[in-house]
């Protein structure tokens, strides 16, 4: 279904009922990836209403001429959720950019948001500023990587910190498609303006439930710059998983549904 704000139609999928949480994914990939990581913890849990939204330029999401970097991007997804949460409260997610936007939305109208999740999300846009550890493979089926075309090789080996075929099938089905579709010359004008003009530090503390989850071995976004912000937010939890990389909710499901199921029941407990 569509959003129509006017100047934009903001492509997006909605399920269930109760609880609204909005899920916003990375850089060039839809909600497609939010949607496979998500849904299997929302199985075993009743009452929420899921949105998954396509950000302009990636999926269905047509990148308007109008929106020039990530501030723009930011006002489109606050009247997206103006939209079709008229004053309400929901949970918001993120991951990697999607995470960086989250964080936007907090600064702006975070007395809304009941609680944040972010995966694997950067602290600072600018690349140069990130501390980040060198990418390095845990685990290589040398067989698998050799059955792939020389390009799917190349892109899953730059990524991937466990490099078997669950991996590769759940990237092929949460992450290629929507990197596919990507309108490659729009996102390029936002990586010129990718950081917010404003500051995203929170003068006062988030006090909702949190969570931040980060890889060991992201070499994307990296993890320490996370304790930078340790003190914005006391009711948050913040884990480094090892044997992960950029593509932590699907290198490390177990341990991901665990903690989001966490997440969510301290958010419940905290709206009682």
């Amino acid at each position: 279904m569509f959003c129509d704000l006017g100047d934009i139609q903001i492509h997006y999928e909605r399920y269930g009922k109760g609880k609204p949480v909005v899920m916003i994914h990375g850089f060039t990939p839809d909600y497609r990836l939010m949607e496979g990581c998500m849904e299997p913890v929302f199985a075993g849990r009743d009452g929420y209403e899921r949105i998954y939204l396509d950000l302009p330029g990636m999926g269905r999401t047509k990148g308007e001429e109008w929106i020039k970097g990530t501030d723009d991007m930011l006002d489109a997804v606050l009247r997206f959720i103006d939209a079709i949460l008229p004053e309400q409260s929901f949970l918001l997610a993120g991951e990697s950019y999607g995470g960086y936007l989250a964080r936007g939305i907090v600064a702006r109208i975070g007395e809304r948001v009941d609680g944040l999740l972010t995966i694997c999300s950067p602290i600072y846009a600018e690349h140069e500023k990130r501390i980040l550890p060198e990418h390095t493979v845990l685990k290589r089926d040398d067989e698998l990587i050799a059955s792939l075309t020389q390009e799917e090789a190349m892109e899953f080996a730059s990524i991937a910190v466990v490099q078997d075929q669950y991996t590769l099938d759940r990237m092929r089905k949460e992450i290629t498609p929507g990197i596919m579709m990507a309108d490659s010359a729009f996102l390029e004008k936002i990586q010129q303006n990718y950081a917010f003009s404003f500051p995203i530090d929170l003068t006062e503390p988030f006090v909702k439930p949190s969570l931040f989850l980060t890889g060991r071995q992201d070499a994307v976004v990296g993890y320490k710059d996370h304790w930078e912000i340790l003190d914005q937010f006391p009711r948050a939890s913040f884990a480094v998983l090892d044997r992960t990389g950029h593509n932590l909710q699907i290198e490390q499901p177990a341990v991901f549904k665990t903690l989001v199921d966490d997440w969510l029941s301290r958010a419940d407990e905290a709206a009682d």
